[in-house]
């Protein structure tokens, strides 16, 4: 009884109800973070990062690799999951997350020299701790993209 008020006063309230998926997705990403922190020596600069413009744009970790940014998508699956967690970062999923990235960069007062797109698939299972696979350097830029700063305004460029 007070779990089904609860749930009514969150949907009043506009607050996400917490669900399962949400939760393993949590999971995912903080395995993830130790894992490239523990591993790779990353240094986790933000978790969740989501664009002024558009709250719908996110990145969920952002990192440094020594003197490279990187930009981290987390896909957490659970065992025996049918598509891959780097197959399902899609055609849309990469349009949505190089929104994200040029939002972020034009936040910065100077960007990187060098950045680049690492995918990190976590397994997630119920007998056995997760299991993490990290896709370094996955294809999210168009050949020749860089960043460049014109007149106080950030502009993408292809060449």
């Amino acid at each position: 009884m007070l779990r089904q008020l609860k749930k009514i006063w969150d949907k009043l309230a506009n607050r996400p109800v917490p669900t399962a998926q949400a939760a393993a997705g949590a999971k995912g990403e903080q395995a993830a973070a130790d894992f490239l922190q523990a591993r790779h020596g990353f240094k986790i600069i933000t978790r969740n990062w989501r664009s002024a413009r558009d709250q719908r744009d996110e990145i969920d970790l952002v990192c440094r690799d020594g003197e490279v940014l990187v930009f981290v998508e987390v896909k957490a699956r659970a065992e025996g999951a049918l598509v891959s967690g780097y197959l399902a970062v899609d055609d849309r999923k990469k349009r949505a997350l190089r929104r994200a990235v040029h939002s972020y960069l034009g936040a910065l007062a100077a960007p990187p020299r060098t950045f680049r797109f690492d995918v990190v698939e976590v397994t997630l299972s119920t007998r056995l701790p997760p299991q993490v696979m990290h896709f370094e350097n996955a294809p999210l830029f168009p050949k020749g993209y860089h960043v460049a700063r014109q007149s106080g305004s950030l502009e993408e460029l292809e060449g």
